[in-house]
């Protein structure tokens, strides 16, 4: 009897991967952990933290009278940095394994070679455009003409007598919430199994959807810290984007189990 040869397994034939409740204390212990892992190996993460400041400074220099140019740029930092982080992540798995990690740890991760986290990243720079655009388009309605510079904003939106503000919050949040979702976990997930991109974000949305609470909390953290190192003029991000990077291992260390199969 003529036998089938055997077919290589799907990339995620199984659904292999468990989802894990944590505390709302949690995302103070990955914050922790991710502190220790800049501590034991900061060349990486300070080179990380270095060129987004950098970036960062160049944005306020050359467009610091702008505002729609710095609202996307900064939007899109917020949206892409946990790409970014993907050699950070790379760092934390090798010290949890008890290895040595160093620069060409990190290098190794940022190889072109795997289609998941291109795609991704794309994914994420839309979602930053699409934020802008619509942001620009809310505003621009309400207030023709009147918000080219940062302080037209503070003075027009913010401080103005209408609910704008409130409103662009509001729609800010509608936008953002999603993408966190999509994103909490599902990198250094793609990063360290052979999961597809679309398991991984349904995995991420899972997390959320199970932990509202402590998400809620990392999210908050995130965000502050990010704000924080950004208020700085971007010099708090050299050490806020590598902490936080190496945190978001944790967390997902904590949050997600990988099963054999993936």
């Amino acid at each position: 009897m003529r036998t089938m040869p055997p077919t290589a397994p799907a990339q995620d034939a199984a659904p292999a991967v468990t989802v894990n409740p944590v505390a709302w204390e949690q995302p103070w212990i990955w914050l922790e952990k991710g502190w220790a892992d800049l501590r034991a190996c900061p060349l990486p993460g300070l080179l990380h933290g270095l060129a987004t400041a950098l970036f960062g400074a160049l944005l306020l220099t050359y467009a610091h009278r702008d505002f729609w140019w710095l609202a996307g740029a900064f939007s899109g930092f917020l949206l892409v940095a946990p790409i970014v982080a993907t050699g950070l992540y790379a760092i934390s798995r090798e010290r949890q394994a008890g290895l040595a990690p160093s620069m060409v740890t990190a290098l190794r991760a940022w190889r072109p070679q795997d289609k998941r986290l291109v795609v991704f990243g794309l994914c994420l720079a839309l979602a930053g455009t699409g934020w802008v655009l619509s942001s620009a388009a809310l505003i621009t309605w309400h207030l023709p003409g009147k918000v080219r510079e940062p302080l037209d904003f503070l003075r027009h939106v913010v401080m103005g007598d209408t609910l704008l503000f409130e409103t662009w919050m509001v729609l800010g949040g509608v936008m953002t919430a999603p993408v966190f979702a999509s994103s909490v976990v599902s990198i250094p997930l793609m990063l360290d199994t052979r999961i597809s991109l679309w398991r991984a974000v349904l995995t991420s949305w899972r997390v959320v959807m199970t932990n509202p609470g402590p998400m809620a909390v990392w999210a908050a953290m995130l965000l502050a810290l990010s704000l924080l190192g950004m208020a700085t003029f971007t010099v708090g991000l050299v050490i806020v984007v590598p902490w936080l990077s190496h945190a978001s291992w944790h967390a997902y260390q904590d949050l997600v189990t990988p099963g054999p199969s993936a």
